[in-house]
């Protein structure tokens, strides 16, 4: 899945597949977690936050999405 680099002090990249309602987060550190059924008003409300860090904290992280931690061999998807 192709990510697109974001300016945040914690986060690095993030990507969608709007087809499997898949967010990929690439955090400082190099640690990647996708995260499952997020609807594509959450992925577009991130892009768009003024602190993407925040907003996925606040609606992702807390709210309780089912996530894996990616290897580093996966997500070439």
């Amino acid at each position: 899945m192709e990510r697109e680099h974001v300016e945040s002090q914690a986060i690095v990249s993030v990507g969608y597949d709007p087809d499997r309602r898949l967010l990929e987060v690439e955090f400082e550190g190099g640690a990647v977690y996708r995260y499952f059924d997020v609807p594509p008003e959450l992925h577009a409300g991130m892009m768009m936050a003024s602190s993407q860090g925040r907003f996925f904290a606040q609606y992702l992280r807390d709210e309780g999405f089912d996530y894996i931690r990616m290897d580093s061999d996966e997500g070439a998807d």
